[in-house]
């Protein structure tokens, strides 16, 4: 009999003074976007990560939308991206009529392979969007080499890298554009929203507009324009300042939560290295150039039939891990596309092996310890002596 679950994936969390905050929202008078604790957000980031322009969005789904307008990609356009990543970083592009082109990922890191993307640009090509997987950056100085060559824009999607860093540089401060989510599996979370960082100076007016349901709104609320209209397409991308009340209060906290994840990161590490040493299973990577956020903790494993097995004996034990994304190049959409299997053999690789591990800001010592000697207890075949 399959016991309840007791260590979920993931847990929500409160941490400093969300329920205040969203109590103070209220009683401003204004709970709709772009409210006081919209503001306290957007300045916080734009001060802790030296970027020229944040607007919070409804989620990072919209701020990758948002991307795709700002950079006028259109039916004769390409836009290149991983396969091995969430849907919405190809739907944003593809409801624009975009052409995507998909590319493989590396082994060590499960980011975009930067040496493949040359070799896929054409005269069509609009945009490259990498996607640091696990708060762990792509190749960024050679990714932004080639869009200078080839004058095309770089889009980050860093839905699970705020506050990493590649070389010195935040996540999402790199590229033209770059979005993060605050959805709750994130580190800093307000249940669902988002951001669109704006490091093209050129880009932030049309931001703004876009954001606003094609209106400028915001420069008649600065006083530039003595009445608003619409002047360009868009929707509404804000998100309500109860959310952004919740948010602050995480972001005032960043670098405790970082810092309680990094030891839950470590832990796992150190736990898992003598199966790791083994041959068992393979552990996550961090090269010397990249700072981690320490965002989730995965391995794996040498097949889908152990991957599964394992994953299933943990639920058995009433721990919930999780595989992460199917491959975009083999869904039915991608499949329409033209795409067949054994086209982009890491990701179909990875994809078959990955398992996620619980990792929450409160998952206690105790639930850490349970988690890492039932894998252990399942790769030594005493599965049975593992207490429910």
């Amino acid at each position: 009999m399959q016991s309840p679950i007791k260590i979920p994936f993931n847990k929500p969390f409160i941490v400093g003074k969300e329920l205040y905050y969203v109590a103070q929202s209220v009683l401003s008078g204004h709970i709709a976007g772009d409210g006081l604790f919209t503001r306290k957000c957007q300045e916080f980031m734009e001060k802790k990560f030296n970027a020229n322009k944040i607007l919070l969005t409804t989620s990072c789904t919209s701020a990758l939308e948002m991307s795709a307008i700002l950079c006028n990609v259109g039916v004769k356009d390409e836009v290149i991206l991983p396969s091995f990543t969430f849907v919405s970083t190809a739907n944003a592009f593809y409801m624009r009529g975009v052409k995507v082109i998909f590319v493989d990922i590396k082994q060590e890191t499960l980011n975009i392979d930067e040496a493949m993307i040359e070799d896929v640009i054409t005269e069509h090509t609009k945009a490259i969007v990498p996607v640091h997987y696990a708060g762990i950056s792509c190749e960024m100085d050679k990714i932004v080499d080639l869009a200078c060559r080839y004058n095309l824009y770089v889009i980050e999607d860093a839905a699970q890298g705020i506050n990493a860093k590649y070389k010195g540089k935040f996540l999402g401060t790199i590229g033209d554009i770059g979005t993060y989510s605050f959805h709750e599996t994130k580190n800093i979370i307000c249940g669902e929203g988002g951001a669109i960082v704006i490091n093209n100076e050129a880009l932030i007016e049309r931001a703004e507009i876009i954001r606003e349901k094609g209106t400028n709104r915001s420069k008649f609320f600065r006083g530039e324009v003595d009445k608003y209209t619409w002047v360009d397409i868009g929707s509404s991308y804000l998100p309500s300042d109860l959310l952004a009340a919740f948010l602050y209060a995480q972001l005032e906290n960043m670098e405790v939560i970082e810092e309680q994840r990094k030891d839950i990161f470590n832990y796992y590490y150190e736990a898992l290295t003598p199966l790791a040493k083994k041959g068992v299973l393979r552990l996550p990577a961090i090269p010397s150039e990249c700072k981690s956020n320490s965002h989730m903790f995965y391995i794996i494993l040498d097949d889908e039939q152990t991957r599964d097995a394992l994953m299933n004996y943990l639920k058995s034990n009433g721990i919930l891990a999780v595989f992460h994304y199917l491959p975009l190049h083999l869904s039915p959409m991608g499949r329409s596309m033209g795409y067949k299997e054994g086209q982009l053999p890491v990701t179909e690789y990875i994809s078959e092996r990955l398992l996620r591990l619980p990792f929450y800001y409160n998952l206690s010592r105790e639930e850490l310890t349970k988690v890492s000697t039932c894998i252990e207890l399942f790769f030594k075949g005493k599965k049975d002596n593992f207490p429910p």
